[in-house]
């Protein structure tokens, strides 16, 4: 085993053994550090990690940023030569680390995009009518509005999740956390007639336990929402490229407009802190 590798090993080792990173990150500061070390073996060459100097960094940073690179992708990027050469150093491998002097300063946070209420009746009013696909678009554009789910979330709900009764449902969060939502009298009704008149005609198999099924009668997927949304806001008159996520940024904003504190709409929305949630301050 050459010195390169020994020293790489040794970090992602110390990342899996010691500091218990999961094997997705493991991968991910791995996949990082390759993309540098290429970069320099075909920019002058890669002379090995304990090599490396800050005007090399310097370098591989302006290359990241000619890519057009996201802001973030590069703040990943480089937190990765942060940890690495915060190790080599701490093991005595390099006596001075390369990214010490170097900062990235974070970006203005984007303000979320959303849409304003006349934009979402223009879409909801245009899908009339009793077709099974559209019923169901009608009803999943709703839920996603009243209740600010994840696309993950609404891509995922079941029918034990859905109370239609007390008009709330059990949302299976990120990182296993639940919390519940409720919707409103417009939303349950849409509900019931995408559940009774248009969801038994596109299953296909009764063991089939998603809410939103694709006309194949399996679940939607998060993918599959993004592309009807994408579609169905187009042919309304809504211009532009659109994410489900506006729908969540659009029900954060409504609630907050409409007098919500901040503490009820994180709940809501399931944010883990509150500096999440107060970006939408911004936009009210």
């Amino acid at each position: 085993m050459n010195q390169r590798q020994s020293e790489l090993d040794q970090f992602l080792s110390y990342l899996q053994n010691e500091r218990h990173y999961s094997a997705k990150t493991v991968l991910a500061y791995q996949t990082d550090l390759h993309e540098a070390e290429r970069f320099w073996h075909e920019n002058g060459g890669f002379p090995g990690w304990t090599k490396v100097r800050e005007r090399d960094i310097q370098v591989y940073l302006q290359h990241l940023a000619e890519r057009k690179l996201a802001r973030s992708s590069q703040l990943r990027k480089m937190s990765s030569l942060h940890s690495f050469y915060r190790f080599l150093t701490r093991r005595k491998l390099v006596a001075i680390d390369p990214t010490q002097g170097i900062t990235l300063r974070r970006g203005e946070k984007k303000l979320p995009q959303f849409f304003y209420q006349p934009e979402l009746k223009q879409v909801f009013d245009s899908l009339k009518g009793n077709k099974p696909l559209t019923m169901r678009n009608l009803a999943m554009f709703e839920l996603f509005y009243a209740t600010g789910m994840r696309v993950s979330e609404v891509s995922n709900l079941t029918l034990n999740q859905l109370d239609l009764d007390l008009q709330t449902i059990l949302v299976h969060g990120k990182g296993n956390k639940d919390r519940y939502v409720a919707f409103d009298d417009k939303t349950k009704k849409s509900l019931i007639a995408y559940l009774e008149n248009a969801r038994p005609l596109l299953l296909k198999n009764d063991d089939e336990q998603h809410v939103f099924l694709n006309n194949q009668g399996t679940g939607i997927t998060s993918r599959g929402i993004e592309t009807v949304m994408q579609k169905t806001f187009n042919q309304a008159g809504i211009s532009g490229k659109v994410h489900p996520h506006e729908l969540r940024h659009s029900f954060a904003t409504a609630m907050l407009n409409n007098g919500a504190d901040l503490r009820s709409v994180q709940e809501l929305l399931g944010h883990s802190s509150l500096s999440a949630t107060q970006i939408y301050t911004h936009v009210t």
